[in-house]
């Protein structure tokens, strides 16, 4: 983990108060801490860092199962394709990570990519802010991030049919140099992260995998600076019941709270029009991206994310 990192990062379970981490570094490398923890002063928990990754989940997370559900072979194949299919040189891969990024104007300060996957957005807006950090809660994920910010490369299985799999090599471009990027194990629901910190925050393909999305937004909200920042939020919401309690859904359903569409909820939600968020932003535009998804060689999903860009 890059240590200018230190200065913005707090105690994700004792919000709201906010804590700074101390750290304990036991090995380093040229800015970068390999081995260490990072303890909150006030309830004594230690994050550690092992390997120059940062795990940065509140305590009371459920361990994850090695080898199932976003920490499975097959799930990183996936992702790997649908963030890096053009690099691998598929001609069926989607160019959705390319055209959210677009929608970012450059600027100053810190940006955040939450549930940042593998990393490619992060990687696509790295030249047009100060400092990028990618976040998510599968260290599968996040692992392979930084493998491909440190090594610029990795072979990549994917899928083809039952056990076929076809091995192949994915190479970052040059221009990606990466030395102004991180990536962190952390809850999108518990941001470790000060208060009014970032300049510019995207969510994609996440509202409707958490078990409070409001939780999340209201997090995005807090961590955003006061004025000057832009926000991405973009979403297929997918609603489900083994993801989140209908209670908690942002749109697709009859009842209150949130009745309608989700995208015009999200929408009342940042202009302040519904309460859940500290302070409103103005609208820039909506719209969609069309994102895909490969499970193998004649298995893909193709997914409308719809979006909306505000400022404030």
């Amino acid at each position: 983990m890059k240590k200018p990192l230190l200065k913005v990062l707090i105690c994700p379970a004792c919000r709201p108060a906010e804590v700074a981490l101390t750290p304990e570094i036991r090995q380093e490398c040229g800015g970068d801490i390999l081995q260490g923890d990072l303890i909150c002063p006030a309830c004594g928990h230690a994050y550690p860092i092992r390997d120059g990754l940062a795990y940065l989940e509140p305590p009371a997370t459920s361990p994850k199962q090695a080898g199932t559900g976003y920490e499975s072979p097959r799930a990183l194949a996936s992702y790997l394709w649908s963030h890096y299919g053009d690099l691998l040189g598929d001609s069926e891969a989607s160019d959705a990570y390319h055209r959210w990024a677009g929608l970012m104007a450059p600027g100053q300060g810190l940006a955040l990519d939450i549930g940042s996957a593998v990393g490619r957005f992060a990687f696509e807006i790295h030249d047009r802010f100060d400092f990028v950090i990618g976040i998510d809660k599968s260290e599968s994920f996040i692992r392979t991030a930084r493998e491909l910010l440190i090594r610029r490369g990795r072979t990549v299985l994917l899928p083809e049919e039952g056990q076929l799999v076809r091995e192949t090599t994915l190479r970052l471009p040059a221009a990606w140099h990466g030395h102004n990027v991180e990536f962190l194990v952390a809850d999108a629901q518990a941001l470790p992260f000060r208060s009014s910190t970032f300049s510019c925050l995207a969510s994609l393909n996440l509202v409707d995998k958490l078990p409070c999305p409001l939780r999340h937004l209201a997090e995005m909200d807090r961590v955003a600076l006061s004025t000057g920042a832009q926000v991405l939020v973009s979403d297929p919401f997918s609603w489900s019941l083994e993801t989140a309690e209908e209670r908690h859904w942002l749109g697709g359903k009859t009842s209150q709270p949130f009745a309608g569409r989700g995208l015009d909820n999200i929408e009342a939600l940042l202009r302040g029009e519904l309460p859940g968020l500290r302070k409103s932003w103005s609208m820039e535009n909506r719209g969609h991206v069309w994102w895909k998804i490969r499970t193998h060689a004649n298995h893909f999903e193709l997914i409308r994310s719809c979006y909306i860009k505000a400022r404030r």
